[in-house]
């Protein structure tokens, strides 16, 4: 059995993190979201994986490699444009031959990993298998509408009025029966290729699809909410560790990571944190669900659910939260100015001004 990885999106989402950054390497817990999937592939036993690549290519062959960290073997695969996830099973076609596969989205993550899954699939081996998991807005989302006994019988790529709230979670388990199918539907009104469109030709020409829904932890990091989410769950199991120094003025509470190199001066830091290497703490506090990366500064300061990348610094700030910090960023107080405001307003404005 085989893996393709789809890591070709443009991650607009995630701007202006993914101006300069593909969206499947922004880290969770100071690791890059696709390596959780690349790590659960492996754990699952599959060792061949296709990754598809994009505009990005460059930045995740630099951060991937050859794959021989993860114990797998690595096969890039150019995708010129992002023209839906069943154009990159299409343009996969050589690399997946005959193969079962898994197909995982880069920018997913799914708590305990798919080696139960997998090992389902091997077993009964339907033409597909999908996961599917509730969701608020199913709109942004494939959705499945199952008949009473929960049987898949229908799939719609983000309808405008869902037909349930199961939404399609980002990984799929297929036969070779998957490829007549993407050579056989035309593109959406998206001008996309829709897997959703490859499973209902599957099941409209009576191929076997099979469903899991499951309970447990996904989600797409696609947008700044959702990553720092999944920041949060991912801190959730860390181990407390201290591999840098902490001086006896700080006052280290819970589960804190404190990575090799890392300094904490005269700083309070309330887990589960991270402190990345060689990054500095001091006078400052970090609380709960932050992600500091590697050589990063925050000094007078805090900060609390958060995730700074490497290489920036938070210097005089009273208060963040809830942010996504990019690489290289340098954060300061503002100029103090004379209190007043400048104001350029049309026609039946409503403003507010604090006092």
């Amino acid at each position: 059995m085989k893996a393709l990885v789809l890591s070709g999106g443009a991650g607009t989402r995630l701007r202006p993190i993914t101006h300069t950054s593909a969206k499947q390497l922004v880290p969770v817990a100071n690791k890059p979201v696709l390596f959780y999937g690349l790590e659960a592939i492996a754990e699952a036993g599959i060792t061949e994986v296709g990754i598809v690549v994009g505009d990005t290519a460059d930045e995740i062959r630099e951060a991937v490699g050859d794959g021989s960290r993860f114990g797998v073997e690595i096969t890039y695969i150019a995708q010129h444009a992002p023209l839906g996830l069943a154009h990159a099973v299409l343009i996969s076609r050589e690399f997946l031959g005959e193969d079962d596969f898994v197909m995982y989205l880069g920018d997913n993550f799914i708590v305990g990993g798919i080696t139960g899954l997998v090992d389902g699939f091997r077993a009964s081996r339907p033409a597909a298998q999908i996961l599917l998991t509730q969701v608020p807005n199913p709109t942004a989302f494939g959705v499945a509408e199952l008949d009473d006994s929960g049987r898949v019988v229908a799939l719609e790529e983000k309808p405008k009025v869902p037909k349930s709230d199961l939404a399609l979670v980002g990984v799929y388990l297929f036969t070779a029966a998957v490829h007549e199918a993407v050579r056989a539907i035309e593109p959406s009104w998206r001008g996309e290729l829709e897997i959703t469109h490859a499973i209902q030709w599957l099941m409209d020409k009576n191929h076997d699809v099979s469903s899991t829904t499951i309970s447990g932890y996904w989600k797409d990091t696609g947008n700044v909410t959702d990553m720092l989410e999944v920041n949060r769950a991912v801190l959730e199991s860390i181990e407390p560790c201290t591999q840098g120094s902490v001086d006896e003025a700080s006052e280290i509470i819970g589960r804190v990571r404190v990575e090799e190199g890392a300094q904490v001066v005269r700083s309070r830091i309330v887990g589960p944190a991270i402190i990345g290497a060689g990054s500095v703490i001091s006078d400052a506090y970090v609380g709960p669900y932050t992600s500091v990366s590697e050589g990063c500064r925050i000094e007078d300061s805090e900060i609390e659910y958060s995730i700074v990348l490497r290489d920036s610094s938070i210097t005089g700030v009273r208060r963040v939260e809830a942010s996504l910090i990019g690489r290289g960023v340098e954060v300061t107080p503002a100029p103090r100015h004379p209190a007043a405001h400048r104001l350029v307003l049309g026609d039946h404005s409503k403003v507010q001004i604090s006092s």
